[in-house]
């Protein structure tokens, strides 16, 4: 696998290498001890996660707070999305900032989000198939959501057709600003 840095510490882009023939194609797409080599630090994921999404939703910007937050990695078996990850540790010298990255069924990439970042995604084919690997069990009562549009983020989003952004009551009744939100 090749392992891409972002221009946030500790966000890496993830390529498998990809064996393809007449049959179609094989890839390993985790292996721990390769993993934690190349990101410099043990991670331990505890759980599998999987979301099938319509065109023009957006999830996020989602996380755990404190003791709860988790690292994920993040990949699409279907379809396209863009991803996206902000910085929340208020020590870091891109607090606040964010990464983006196209994952798709083809390019095959993954993203690895470690924890004190806020996490999202949107669709942008007609549908996506999304999974993901956390090394924390998830506690609702610990979930945060930092609003999609807070102007401060500067997320330019592929679809930003408010007729056609598809967001869950949750993100659209509770999400907060990311002035108030609570950072790492």
């Amino acid at each position: 696998m090749k392992y891409i840095k972002t221009d946030i510490s500790d966000v890496w882009i993830i390529e498998p290498e990809v064996f393809e023939d007449k049959r179609g194609y094989f890839m390993e797409t985790w292996r721990e001890e390769d993993f934690n080599k190349h990101i410099g630090h043990n991670v331990h994921f505890v759980q599998d996660n999987q979301s099938m999404s319509s065109r023009g939703v957006l999830r996020g910007l989602h996380y755990q707070k404190g003791e709860a937050s988790q690292a994920k990695l993040v990949r699409v078996l279907e379809g396209t999305v863009v991803d996206v990850a902000v910085d929340l540790r208020k020590k870091s010298p891109t607090f606040g900032q964010h990464v983006m990255v196209e994952l798709s069924a083809d390019n095959k990439r993954q993203l690895f989000i470690p924890r004190g970042f806020a996490h999202g995604f949107q669709v942008i084919s007609e549908t996506a198939v999304f999974t993901y690997k956390v090394d924390n069990r998830y506690a609702p009562e610990k979930e945060c959501s930092i609003r999609y549009d807070d102007p401060s983020l500067a997320i330019t989003w592929p679809i930003e057709n408010l007729d056609e952004i598809k967001l869950s009551e949750k993100d659209l009744q509770k999400a907060l600003s990311f002035e108030v939100a609570e950072k790492f």
